[in-house]
């Protein structure tokens, strides 16, 4: 049985080497050999100029930080006679950026309604609806 193996898988290796050695006739309609003529094809699709890629967010990641849980209210400076004028300093804890806003500002999300004397009101747009947040100083520390 193994010499019967043997003399098939001897046949197969050698058969096409048989066929290669074999000078081809001088046709013109020889055809190349198949294996030198077959090639990969494969499908790619790439979108141009149409419509957005539906696989990239809506959302840039510009747009979406500083979290309102990000930020950490380091002081306000308020003006009593003009409130408009008043000015708060925020810390990003990720990142140590420091923002000074004014009422009207936004940054990233958030949207500056109010500055109270020890206070921040943020209006924070998010998929259409709006709601109202509120940063707070940190309570003070009483020395004896």
């Amino acid at each position: 049985m193994n010499g019967r193996l043997a003399l098939v898988l001897l046949g197969l290796v050698t058969a096409p080497l048989a066929a290669q050695a074999k000078p081809s006739k001088p046709d013109s309609t020889a055809r190349p050999d198949s294996a030198a003529a077959m090639t990969l094809v494969r499908e790619v699709f790439a979108y141009e100029g149409g419509g957005r890629d539906p696989f990239l967010s809506l959302l840039k990641t510009g747009d979406i930080r500083p979290l309102l849980t990000d930020l950490k209210l380091v002081g306000v400076y308020y003006d009593g006679r003009y409130p408009v004028r008043s000015v708060a300093v925020m810390r990003d804890v990720t990142n140590n950026k420091v923002y000074r806003v004014k009422s009207g500002d936004i940054v990233g999300r958030l949207r500056v309604t109010t500055i109270r004397p020890r206070e921040i009101v943020f209006t924070v747009q998010e998929f259409g609806f709006e709601r109202q947040e509120t940063l707070q100083l940190a309570k003070r520390e009483v020395t004896p």
